[in-house]
């Protein structure tokens, strides 16, 4: 049995903006007021009147080429269990390498000076919970799970819908997979 390969899909099709997802991951995470773990963003392409929106719930892409851990200096940043990338609060000094190498805008710096972002909410998922921003979407736009399972749900749905990553020039191999 193969390592497992945590990744999340967001269902642009299903979300619908309302930041549930947001709103639990602060109550869940105990985000400082001006943190940010997850948010919403309403992107708007076309032009008058053919305009399409694609709405979309954002994170840490949990990278497999995780630009954020090779910047970091102390290790604070690292990749933890099932690929989720992470950071140790106690090894942080606050100097924003990984802020600076992370495409995405996913880390912010907490009140007590170290780094923070999305965790997956590996926690929870040791305890054989889902994320609390994937428990908590009423439209369940939001999928959780093993890729490295070929039989886990979420694999099953990254090959039967057709999806993106952001970024994808990058060469990072993001584990956030929006599905269109």
């Amino acid at each position: 049995m193969s390592k497992p390969r945590y990744a999340m899909t967001m269902d642009t099709k299903r979300c619908v903006g309302c930041s549930a997802c947001v709103l639990a991951c602060f109550a869940e995470n105990e985000v400082p007021e001006q943190g940010f773990r997850d948010w919403i963003v309403f992107e708007t392409r076309g032009t008058f009147p053919d305009l399409h929106q694609e709405i979309r719930s954002e994170r840490c892409h949990h990278c497999s080429e995780s630009p954020c851990v090779d910047a970091c200096p102390t290790g604070a940043s690292h990749v933890g269990e099932g690929g989720t990338v992470l950071v140790t609060p106690h090894k942080c000094t606050g100097c924003k390498a990984c802020i600076a190498a992370c495409p995405y805008g996913a880390r912010f710096v907490h009140p007590r000076g170290h780094v923070e972002k999305c965790t997956f909410c590996l926690h929870r998922v040791k305890q054989g919970q889902q994320p609390a921003c994937v428990e908590i979407c009423p439209t369940e736009a939001l999928l959780f799970g093993d890729r490295a399972d070929g039989d886990s749900a979420l694999a099953r749905l990254l090959r039967a819908r057709k999806n993106k990553t952001l970024k994808p020039e990058k060469g990072l191999e993001p584990n956030l997979f929006f599905l269109e």
